[in-house]
């Protein structure tokens, strides 16, 4: 087994010259620290993980807190993931996935541990009891997304309000004047508060003062079949109902088109369907494929991580960031029946 003995004879330094280097306790030279860990890497010597959270008193563990038992996990929600995941390996930090709940019990438990370095919050209430859980354990902390009043808070997000505004261009261009915007989730806790839902639905009843269409919001659960979905959102067939919806989850959006289809509809000969923040892996899970709004989940996981671990390290904090999404054409969408 290589000791820091070995890396220090190979490298030519004393044995605290290369601790300084392997627990990241002391200031060294670029050059003597390239010579260093180069002679670990050719000697094949492992870090300690456990030895240099000790002596740093830092782990270098980023946690990503996640209410996976209240709100399904999305594919859009897993590029969110991956993304700040490589960005922190980049920087030398790892990222673990905490399950925990919006309530703020658990990860209150859990930062009293001192675990991690810090926390990256997703799936943000607008007041989100983890942040005053954050704030009162004094853990560092990021949010990938917005509580009511962000002000001296670190937070990235989606541009909802400019997001849906491309949306709609895309379906007044085609000629719709009637559209429905959906939203799931209905009678789950903190459904009421979640940050993108109220957005969205501000800036849909805004876009109906502001432009020439009628709209309405559907309020639907997670479990409503298919079928059912389309009847809530369309009405029953054969009536005047919407000819477009714009829908905030990937899975409903997917539902939605088979529910269509299943009730008679022709999609998008009948009705158009867009998808609202979705990955573009989800767009080739419906047939027709879907025509959606690209969530920004590389670009946003990225800056998430960054924006935390640059708190940590005491660099120029990254100032809040708005990405919108990006339109990707499918076969979902075209002008309304004459």
């Amino acid at each position: 087994m290589v000791t820091m003995k070995d890396v220090a004879d190979h490298a030519g330094v004393s044995i605290a010259t290369v601790s300084f280097v392997v627990n990241d306790t002391k200031p060294v030279t670029p050059a003597t620290r390239e010579r260093i860990e180069t002679s670990m890497a050719e000697l094949g010597y492992r870090r300690n993980a456990v030895a240099r959270a000790l002596a740093s008193r830092r782990t270098r563990i980023l946690a990503l807190a996640y209410p996976v038992l209240e709100r399904p996990l999305s594919t859009a929600s897993v590029e969110f993931f991956t993304s700040a995941a490589a960005a922190a390996s980049a920087r030398g930090y790892h990222l673990v996935i905490w399950p925990v709940s919006n309530d703020g019990r658990e990860l209150a438990e859990l930062v009293g541990q001192r675990l991690v370095d810090g926390v990256l919050l997703m799936e943000v209430q607008l007041d989100d009891p983890r942040v005053e859980v954050l704030e009162r354990s004094a853990t560092p902390f990021a949010l990938i997304g917005r509580t009511r009043d962000v002000t001296g808070i670190c937070h990235v997000d989606i541009d909802f309000e400019a997001t849906l505004h491309h949306a709609i261009d895309h379906l007044t261009d085609l000629g719709h004047r009637h559209l429905a915007l959906v939203l799931g989730g209905k009678g789950e806790r903190g459904y009421r508060t979640y940050g993108p839902f109220v957005r969205t639905a501000a800036a849909f009843e805004q876009a109906q003062i502001e432009r020439d269409i009628h709209g309405r919001t559907v309020e639907v659960t997670w479990s409503d079949d298919p079928e059912s979905l389309a009847r809530q959102v369309f009405g029953e067939e054969g009536t005047d109902g919407p000819t477009a919806a714009l829908v905030l989850n990937d899975h409903t959006a997917l539902r939605l088109v088979t529910g269509a289809r299943r009730t008679g509809r022709r999609v998008p000969g009948d009705v158009s369907i867009l998808g609202l923040s979705a990955a573009p892996e989800t767009g080739s899970l419906s047939d027709p494929p879907l025509t959606l709004m690209r969530a920004p989940g590389p670009e946003l996981g990225h800056l998430g991580a960054e924006a935390l671990i640059r708190m940590l390290e005491a660099e120029d904090p990254l100032p809040p960031r708005l990405v919108p999404c990006t339109f990707e054409a499918g076969g979902t969408t075209a002008p309304p029946p004459r």
